[in-house]
């Protein structure tokens, strides 16, 4: 073989090599985005679950020693995330500033009663679980009514149901689009090495032998993938920063590292099993077969 055909033979096995790392990144990435999404879907999840509450409406003339024993005990409660008591004064002032005029002052009184509002764990935002809890505070003494807003809580735990299964059903798609992609890659460049296969065949070595460094490259091949497909999401997380700082968060160090982790793994167990099966096919092809 003359020196012009080994170059070119080495140009063509690193653009192979190259089109290898770049196809597996690139896929990576996508998988990436997506682990991204699904993270901070559970953060925005919680935020508008525990945005759910209720207005736990007082009786009149109700002292404030017994107030402030209900809100202590609802603080106690596994359901509660935050209580806060409302005097009839403040209920006044905010109704107030809601419509716009003095409505205190044209009734003559403040019709208005003390309330604690109280938030509820993302946990505790199931209809079920909201409806247990409405019947045991409406059980407390200085409670006169439990107000929420029922339709809202509904809606939010049907639309987040309808989202998760679309986004899982999206998931489980891309994963599989990913797998394949990145199968077809690999195999292609275990193609191109094929007749190295079949010389290494010949000269006697065992197939524990000829597998090994092409699993090794392929081990090392996932590392690369997902570093650089690390590289790019904090490359877009970066110029994006200012855009989704009020939307999604992305502080949150262990939830990346979990990811990267994730990445990684995913990038090694594809690669480390798509050459496995790859090398095997043309362990066990015959010769003449190698040529088409």
């Amino acid at each position: 073989m003359s020196k012009n055909e080994k170059r070119i033979n080495r140009r063509r096995l690193t653009s192979a090599y190259l089109t290898s790392i770049i196809s597996i990144s690139l896929v990576l990435f996508l998988i990436g985005m997506l682990g991204l999404l699904i993270i901070n879907g559970r953060n925005i999840n919680k935020t508008v679950r525990e945005s759910i509450g209720f207005n736990v409406i007082l009786k009149e003339n109700v002292r404030d020693a017994d107030i402030f024993q209900l809100q202590k005990v609802l603080d106690a409660k596994p359901y509660s995330l935050s209580t806060e008591y409302i005097t009839k004064e403040q209920a006044a002032l905010e109704t107030e500033q809601l419509v716009g005029g003095d409505f205190v002052e044209f009734l003559g009184y403040n019709p208005l009663p003390p309330s604690i509002k109280l938030r509820l764990q993302a946990s505790y935002t199931r209809p079920d679980s909201v409806i247990f809890i409405e019947e045991e505070i409406l059980n407390y003494e200085p409670v006169s009514e439990v107000v929420y807003k029922k339709t809202l809580l509904y809606a939010i735990n049907e639309n987040i149901r309808k989202i998760s299964i679309v986004v899982l059903g999206f998931s489980l798609l891309l994963t599989l689009v990913a797998i394949t992609l990145i199968n077809n890659t690999i195999r292609l460049s275990i193609y191109s090495k094929r007749f190295i296969i079949n010389t290494m065949q010949l000269v006697g070595a065992t197939r524990g032998f000829i597998k090994r460094p092409f699993l090794l490259k392929s081990v090392l091949n996932g590392i690369i993938g997902a570093v650089i497909a690390m590289g790019l999401i904090e490359g877009i997380l970066y110029l994006t920063a200012d855009e989704l700082d009020n939307i999604i968060s992305f502080s949150d160090f262990e939830l990346m590292a979990m990811l990267g982790a994730a990445i990684l793994i995913i990038s090694i167990v594809i690669n480390w099993i798509s050459t496995f099966f790859a090398v095997n096919k043309y362990l066990d092809i015959h010769t003449d077969k190698l040529y088409f």
